[in-house]
């Protein structure tokens, strides 16, 4: 498994932003399909944004046009730009992920960051 370590996360108003960034010591990021999941207070975990091996990106729909996910290949970090933040934005974790799909045991979890956002 691939050791997964968050940075960034912290408080911050309605409308403000945030940039998370993802490092792995020993292992080049850009070599694989990387995501960002969250989990709010009550509610169960979801994919926030994903980025695969040939610079294609998803969001989920809560997020998307406000929120970007992208390699800064320089830093070998996986970052995850938060714009125009809400309230609903709040989470106690956002993890970063390095999915297996092949072999789902063997996925990566970072171990998580904090997020909130006050109205």
């Amino acid at each position: 498994q691939v050791p997964l370590i968050e940075s960034g996360g912290g408080s911050v108003q309605s409308g403000g932003s945030l940039r998370l960034s993802c490092a792995a010591s020993g292992y080049t990021l850009s070599t694989y399909c990387m995501a960002w999941f969250r989990q709010a207070p009550g509610k169960e975990r979801e994919g926030v944004a994903q980025a695969d091996r040939t610079g294609g990106t998803g969001y989920a729909d809560s997020v998307r046009g406000r929120f970007t996910i992208y390699r800064d290949n320089a830093k070998n970090t996986l970052d995850l730009q938060m714009n125009s933040l809400k309230p609903e934005d709040s989470a106690n974790d956002v993890w970063c992920v390095h999915p297996r799909l092949d072999v789902p045991a063997y996925t990566s979890w970072g171990h998580g960051t904090q997020v909130t956002v006050s109205s």
